[in-house]
C-alpha cells in the first residue's frame, strides 16, 4: 500500500467513545508521522481535542439541530478533503453514509453498520469476549498497520494545567459521581460512605457537568468529610483530566470520566454497577481497579444501563463493597 497521507477517523457517539478513539490517533501518528490526521466527532465533544498535537482538523457534526442538513454539510467537507483513508468507529447508518460516500481510496468500519457493504474493509464488532474497545478499534486499521494496540491519550494544554494548579497545593482525590444512566451510577449513600473513608487531610473534588451539581450537593450534605469542594460545571474536560492526572486516586462510574482518567494515565477506581468490565470499557491506567457485585443473576442487565433498575432493587449498586478502597 502507498504511503498514507490524509486520514479521517470518525467517532460521533458519546464523549467516552470519542476519548477512546484517541487510541487510533496515537497509533496512526506513530506509524505515519507525516500523515495529515483529522477526526469527526459530534458537537459537544470537540473540546477534548483542542490543541491536540497530531490533528490537522477536528470536524464537528451537530446532531441536535438540523441533523440531516448538517450531515450532508459534513459529507461535503469530507469529500472536498480527499482522504486516503476514512476509519469509522461508529456502527450506525449516519456514519456509514459518511464513510461509504466519502470518496476515500480506502474506507473501513464494522460489519454491524447497515452500510458496511459500501466499505472497502470491515470487521465484526464483538462485545463480551474479553477484548477492550480500543482493541476493537485497532482491528479497523490492522490491514495497513499491525495488531499492536495503543492506549487513548489526550493532551491538556499549558493553560489547562495552569487553571487547575490552584487546586493542587495539598493532597487530593477526585470523584465523578454522576452518570447519564441511573443503573451505571453508584448510589448516593455509597458515595457518602466513600467520602467518610477519605483522610480528613485529603481534599475531595467533585467533578462533572453543570447538571451534576445537585447530586454533588446531596452527597456533600450527607458526608462528615469537611474538606470537599464541588467543581462540577467549573472545569472543562481537559482541565478535569489535568486535575485527575495528579490525584492520589480518582473514583468514577462506568462512564466518560473513567476514560478521561485513562487518557492521562491517572490512577482510577471504577465502579461497575449494572454493567461489567468484560464488555470492554474498563480502565487502562497503570494504576487502576474495578469493583462490582459478583453473583447476581441479573447482572449485567444490559450493555449500557437504564434510567431505573428493571427489577426495582438495584442490588448491583446498593451491595457494592467499598472496604478495599478509600484509604487515601
Amino acid at each position: 500500500m502507498t504511503e498514507v497521507k490524509n486520514i479521517l477517523v470518525i467517532q460521533t457517539a458519546f464523549i467516552g467513545d470519542a476519548i477512546l478513539a484517541s487510541s487510533l490517533l496515537e497509533k496512526l501518528h506513530a506509524y505515519f508521522p507525516i500523515a495529515s490526521i483529522s477526526i469527526l466527532v459530534r458537537k459537544g465533544n470537540e473540546s477534548i481535542y483542542a490543541g491536540h498535537p497530531f490533528l490537522k482538523d477536528v470536524l464537528v457534526w451537530d446532531k441536535q439541530k438540523n441533523k440531516i442538513k448538517n450531515l450532508f454539510g459534513i459529507l461535503s467537507k469530507i469529500r472536498k478533503n480527499n482522504y486516503d483513508h476514512v476509519i469509522n468507529c461508529h456502527r450506525y447508518a449516519s456514519s456509514g453514509f459518511l464513510t461509504g460516500f466519502s470518496g476515500a481510496k480506502h474506507s473501513a468500519g464494522y460489519k454491524e453498520n447497515p452500510l458496511s457493504f459500501l466499505f472497502n474493509y470491515n470487521v465484526k464488532h464483538k462485545i463480551g469476549n474479553g477484548s477492550h474497545e480500543t482493541e476493537r478499534y485497532n482491528q479497523l486499521i490492522e490491514d495497513f498497520t499491525d495488531t499492536k494496540v495503543f492506549k487513548p491519550k489526550l493532551y491538556p494544554t499549558a493553560n489547562d494545567r495552569e487553571t487547575v494548579e490552584q487546586f493542587q497545593s495539598t493532597p487530593y482525590v477526585c470523584m465523578a459521581p454522576a452518570s447519564v444512566w441511573f443503573t451505571k451510577q453508584l448510589p448516593v449513600e455509597k458515595w457518602i460512605e466513600l467520602c467518610n473513608k477519605i483522610n480528613i487531610n485529603t481534599t475531595i473534588y467533585f467533578l462533572g457537568a453543570p447538571g451534576d451539581k445537585d447530586l454533588c450537593e446531596q452527597i456533600k450534605k450527607g458526608t462528615k468529610h469537611n474538606n470537599l469542594k464541588i467543581l462540577a460545571g467549573q472545569l472543562s474536560l481537559l482541565q478535569s483530566a489535568a486535575l485527575m492526572k495528579s490525584a492520589k486516586m480518582n473514583y468514577v462510574n462506568d462512564s466518560a470520566p473513567l476514560h478521561l482518567a485513562s487518557s492521562v494515565n491517572a490512577p482510577v477506581t471504577a465502579f461497575f454497577a449494572s454493567t461489567v468490565k468484560a464488555f470492554g470499557f474498563g480502565p487502562l491506567s497503570d494504576n487502576s481497579k474495578t469493583l462490582g457485585v459478583d453473583g447476581l443473576e441479573c447482572r449485567p442487565c444490559g450493555l449500557h444501563g437504564y434510567k431505573a433498575c428493571p427489577l426495582e432493587h438495584f442490588k448491583c449498586g446498593h451491595l457494592m463493597d467499598l472496604s478495599s478502597v478509600g484509604n487515601e
